[in-house]
């Protein structure tokens, strides 16, 4: 009886471990933001400068997809024919950057550099902020001052048009042309968030776009699901490969409002802010969701753990990273824990859900400034081993064939393993990225263990850590397409 209990425990235990041990396939993303003013004035090589060592950070901290603001208020941080450059990068709207740059392309490369994806990340219907206060004469609500309507001191695009949704989704298709962006990313504005006395002035609209419609609500929800399909299938028509994530505000209903909401009361996305994201996500309209559950657990009004529980339940059509304020998570302790703040309590949430594939940081700084020790936790254990991106066979589920001529060879630069990369007919199946493994003699070939990766690169080669030529290992190289499908395995024994 005594021999039976401890093996039960011991079995708990190792279940325990599996659900909470680091996956293979995890989104590990930061938001990198302009609009509050972090490169305003600081000029091509400061910027540059800052942007460069965020980046070396979260490569360290193991973050893979950087997530870069490029259109706050209908206007650009990258060149555009379309819209203005932004005054969040200049200064004043309309004037070019000084040593002339491109940040979306120079942020392309960089990432790409490091290993990380980069998604561009639009607002798409926000068209001036609070504090802007003189737009550029090619602004679209200069040059279509009736396309916007204001609200609480900003300008908004009205959803209720036809054509500012298409003008949208032709800003989006130009991004997505002429960059090679990972993924194109919007955040939680929509319609406006409400604001006590202010009515949104589109009457007018609704009596000419109504289509039947008969509550102004539904009318507003239609709206924005028509944007969402369109702009989901513009993208994908222009590179089938470039993923869509939607980041909306982190309470859909509440359950007084319906009862698949969940039990909290707050500001809900369906009835508030017209965003209806379980049909999007059930209609398979995006790529990623990433809801923006900034509480803290405890919170009497959004409580973070029911919350997660709740997406976890309701959203795992597509894949489901969590928003996490960095700030937040470490300003309150763990209930359970209070000698803590909440970062190992959250995190184990995310190990124990399945349906959870990532985080998102809001927001990059307060990592790179290790605020809590937040980063350190993060490259020491929650992401202490590198992690392809989450499975998106939905889009694409063919891999590359498996990589050709595995062999070590000695050169002036050292023992250094190679490979060629397999035939491909068009980007289904083509290698952009390989991983390569290690396993000691005598261990299990095992490439579900992100322990054993020793690199994810775009080179065909891999240098080897040669010592006296005593030591005998495996390794493996596996080939990966643009949406990390992974090939079959080739495996080289080598001694070092």
């Amino acid at each position: 009886m005594k021999k039976l209990a401890i093996l039960l425990l011991f079995t708990i235990h190792c279940s325990l471990f599996t659900a909470l041990a680091q996956p293979k396939r995890e989104f590990r993303g930061a938001w990198i933001q302009c609009v509050n003013g972090q490169f305003q004035g600081l000029g091509t090589q400061k910027m540059q400068q800052t942007l460069s060592y965020q980046l070396d950070e979260l490569q360290k901290d193991g973050a893979n997809v950087i997530i870069f603001q490029v259109r706050p208020e209908c206007d650009a941080l990258y060149e555009s024919r379309l819209e203005p450059w932004s005054r969040f990068l200049t200064g004043k709207q309309g004037q070019a950057p000084v040593p002339y740059w491109d940040p979306l392309q120079w942020m392309i490369t960089e990432c790409h550099k490091r290993g990380m994806e980069l998604h561009a990340w639009i607002n798409p219907f926000r068209a001036k902020t609070k504090t802007t206060k003189q737009l550029a004469a090619n602004h679209v609500a200069v040059r279509k001052p009736m396309s916007c309507f204001a609200y609480d001191d900003l300008f908004i695009l009205n959803p209720g048009i036809p054509e500012n949704r298409d003008y949208i989704c032709e800003v989006a298709r130009d991004i997505v042309t002429r960059y090679d962006v990972d993924g194109i990313h919007m955040d939680d504005y929509f319609y406006p968030y409400p604001v006590k006395g202010e009515e949104i002035p589109d009457a007018e609209q609704f009596r000419m776009y109504g289509n039947g419609i008969r509550d102004i609500g539904d009318w507003r929800r239609y709206n924005v699901n028509l944007f969402i399909e369109q702009f989901y299938k513009t993208v994908h028509e222009a590179k089938p490969w470039v993923k869509v994530g939607i980041s909306p505000f982190g309470i859909y209903r509440n359950k007084k409002s319906s009862p698949v909401g969940s039990n909290t009361n707050g500001t809900q996305n369906y009835d508030d802010l017209y965003a209806d994201i379980l049909l999007w996500v059930n209609n398979g309209w995006l790529d990623y969701n990433v809801p923006q559950l900034y509480w803290e657990i405890g919170h009497k009004l959004a409580d973070y753990e029911t919350l997660i529980r709740w997406w976890s339940q309701h959203a795992a059509s597509r894949p489901l990273i969590i928003g996490e304020d960095v700030e937040r998570t470490v300003k309150h302790a763990d209930p359970k824990n209070p000698a803590t703040h909440q970062l190992p309590a959250k995190m184990n949430l995310h190990r124990e859900l399945p349906a959870v594939k990532g985080t998102v940081l809001w927001y990059a700084k307060a990592a790179v400034d290790n605020i809590g020790n937040y980063g350190t936790a993060l490259r020491a254990r929650y992401w202490r081993y590198p992690a392809l991106q989450p499975d998106m066979s939905f889009i694409d589920d063919k891999a590359p064939r498996k990589v050709r001529k595995v062999k070590p060879v000695w050169t002036e630069d050292g023992y250094i393993l190679f490979w060629t990369a397999p035939k491909s007919k068009d980007w289904r199946d083509e290698a952009v990225k390989y991983v390569v493994y290690r396993f000691n003699a005598g261990e299990k070939v095992n490439i579900n263990d992100p322990s054993k990766i020793v690199t994810i690169t775009d080179h065909t080669f891999c240098k080897l850590p040669y010592r006296d030529g005593k030591e005998k290992v495996t390794y493996v190289v596996t080939a990966l397409d643009r949406l990390q499908t992974e090939s079959k395995i080739v495996k080289k024994k080598v001694k070092l």
